[in-house]
């Protein structure tokens, strides 16, 4: 995905040095500070909080930049970090014993079980074996469009063998974690950056940090509102390229998370047809059905999860999901361009 790509992804608008109104004392107006990150997650990430002073948000970017470095490290499924027992690691390890992680894994892991549960399996980390096939088609695709090629069924059925995920095996007493099938390997790129902008959104707020947007990669959650009490401006990425229209909607948010899954965000083509990343778990297969879907919801990481999960689901189920949900809502663009909402999902857009 080029950065441009990335980038609009993002935020669409942020306030800039807005003052708060009050009573007795003249309260200082707050400024709203941005930073910006390269480095995590492979994708492009922004950090916007409002502070009293410059020397205030450079504390809150330190802390930041020291949390997004560390959910980096610790989720990564490609790359070794010396001290540093991650996601790697344990797929290193299948099958040969439990290897000692820190509480983030554990927590990543165990939410991404109840995930499981609660998408009938249609969010499923355990599904690494079958993703890195797909990865590695899709890079060399991209390396060399000549050699473009569609997986075979059955290298991918023989893969599939090995994602049931009741043989990822937590041990919370004693920080470990063992995967039973020697064959098995995790990708937790579904939840990852949901997941990780949750728990910074608390570390900020734990921090002092009232008023703040954190957008990993487009994975975007808000604490408060802006410093002027109104809340934070963010667009829906129109999937269709050709679009003069960057956007499908603005939605407002106050204390609440989006996140969009798309088939234009990492895709190949093999004989004019796209495969994008979003494998569907039943069919093995990239799921056709929509061009995106978007989740609203308090949590970051739920709205990771349930957006890679809604988009392997038929519109019904995926909608009788939703609706199932308190505090969460959903946009589909469908393969064809129509946009269905779930029942509260304009409360969010803007006029």
């Amino acid at each position: 995905m080029s950065l441009k790509r990335m980038v609009w992804s993002g935020v669409l608008a942020m306030g800039i040095s807005l003052g708060l109104g009050g009573c007795g004392l003249k309260e200082e107006p707050l400024t709203a500070y941005d930073a910006q990150y390269l480095l995590y997650f492979d994708t492009f990430s922004t950090l916007t909080v409002y502070a009293d002073s410059e020397e205030q948000f450079e504390g809150y970017k330190d802390l930041a930049d020291q949390e997004l470095k560390r959910y980096h490290q610790l989720f990564d499924i490609y790359n070794s970090y010396d001290g540093v027992n991650n996601i790697k690691t344990i797929n290193d390890s299948a099958g040969i014993a439990p290897v000692e992680v820190e509480q983030p894994i554990i927590d990543l892991l165990g939410f991404c079980k109840e995930m499981y549960e609660e998408t009938d399996g249609k969010c499923n980390v355990a599904m690494g074996s079958v993703l890195s096939i797909w990865h590695d088609y899709r890079d060399e695709a991209l390396k060399d469009s000549a050699r473009a090629a569609v997986p075979g069924m059955e290298e991918l059925q023989n893969a599939a063998e090995h994602m049931d995920i009741s043989k990822v095996v937590i041990d919370e007493e004693a920080s470990t974690v063992y995967l039973e099938d020697p064959d098995m390997r995790l990708d937790v790129g579904a939840v990852a950056k949901g997941f990780a902008a949750r728990e910074l959104a608390e570390t900020l707020k734990e921090a002092g940090a009232s008023h703040a947007l954190i957008s990993l990669g487009g994975n975007v959650a808000s604490i408060g509102t802006k410093g002027d009490g109104t809340p934070w401006r963010v667009g829906i990425q129109n999937p269709d390229w050709t679009s003069d229209a960057r956007y499908l909607h603005v939605a407002d948010l106050e204390d609440m998370s989006l996140v969009t899954s798309g088939d234009y965000q990492r895709f190949y083509e093999v004989d004019g047809v796209r495969y994008h990343h979003i494998i569907n778990p039943d069919t093995l297969m990239p799921w056709n059905e929509y061009r995106s879907v978007t989740i609203l919801c308090p949590d970051s990481g739920r709205a990771d999860a349930l957006s890679t999960a809604v988009f392997n689901m038929e519109l019904a189920d995926g909608q009788a999901l939703i609706e199932s949900l308190d505090d969460t809502e959903a946009l589909w663009v469908l393969a064809d361009g129509t946009e269905v909402e779930s029942s509260g999902f304009g409360e969010f857009e803007e006029p």
